[in-house]
């Protein structure tokens, strides 16, 4: 079980975002962020293995779950979204209180905004990467300006992030989510993942709204990157399985992370869902080796 409200964004259009929080209250606090096309419940069963011994944080991102979609393309893009993780972050953990981030896919993506960000610095006290690489660091890698890959690597990764180019296109993507794309979603998932889930209520919403994260960062982040280097010690969960992000994107980013734990798993993308018990136990490990840090700095930012 867990306690629901709604978190005020601060943005001007005062955009509503739905948390759920469980555990004990003076627990270490873990944020959740999910990615596309999902909703908060993708982290119940982590959830379930983490709230005995942590304060767990999850949220729907704008335009998915329960939260409000602004219809400005603008208003998704990585700047608000990390803004978003500070009002969830302030209003769950207070202003001073440092947090362990853990993100997936697109809430993976999403937090390296906030975990690259000196506004943060003290804030997260670890960060989890499942599926979601840094679009200013794959961007950078694609120009040359990063780590060095094995030929053909980059070719690769842009044969499996097709979709991108899809979700680019005036009104087809919305049409095939329409025309019976989300309600076949579980049967999309059980092909390709094999994973049996029951079909999330919000799923047409989630992928309609969800398309502006592509629109409103990719082709910006592709031609101007701004690779920052991490302000929080990084862990690596990478599906060797998985159909739409490269596991090599995860490889050589001492640069931009400093020394990383970088963890491979026998798995398909929704590693999330077909083991949450080995992605439970990965970041309690992780989590555990960063506590002492987290008391440190929640005493330096309330002295």
């Amino acid at each position: 079980m867990h306690d629901a409200f709604t978190v005020d964004s601060g943005d001007a259009a005062h955009t509503r975002l739905a948390v759920y929080v469980s555990g004990p209250r003076d627990a270490p606090p873990i944020i959740f962020v999910h990615g596309y096309p999902d909703s908060a419940c993708v982290w119940e069963p982590i959830r379930a293995l983490l709230d005995a011994r942590y304060r767990v944080i999850s949220y729907d991102v704008r335009g998915a779950g329960a939260s409000d979609a602004p219809r400005a393309c603008i208003d998704y893009r990585l700047e608000r979204l990390a803004d978003d993780l500070a009002a969830v972050a302030d209003a769950t953990c207070g202003p001073h209180r440092a947090f362990h981030l853990v993100g997936h896919d697109w809430g993976s993506i999403q937090s390296w905004e906030a975990a690259t960000r000196d506004a943060f610095a003290g804030r997260i006290a670890s960060f989890t990467s499942i599926s979601g690489p840094s679009l200013d660091h794959a961007s950078a890698g694609l120009r040359g300006d990063g780590p060095k890959k094995p030929f053909g690597s980059s070719v690769r990764q842009l044969l499996k992030s097709w979709y991108i180019l899809f979700f680019h296109l005036p009104l087809v993507p919305e049409l095939v989510w329409r025309a019976g794309g989300a309600h076949a979603w579980p049967l999309w998932l059980r092909i390709t993942e094999d994973l049996r889930v029951r079909r999330d209520p919000s799923q047409l919403r989630n992928a309609i709204n969800g398309l502006n994260l592509y629109r409103a960062n990719f082709v910006d982040r592709l031609r101007r990157p701004d690779p920052r280097r991490a302000i929080a010690p990084v862990q690596f969960l990478v599906p060797m399985r998985d159909r739409y992000v490269g596991p090599l994107l995860s490889v050589g980013l001492e640069t931009w992370t400093g020394p990383n734990v970088r963890e491979e798993i026998d798995a398909g993308h929704w590693v999330v869902l077909r083991d949450p018990a080995r992605i439970a136990a990965s970041i309690d490990r992780f989590v555990a080796s960063h506590a002492l840090d987290a008391c440190v700095t929640h005493r330096a930012a309330s002295a």
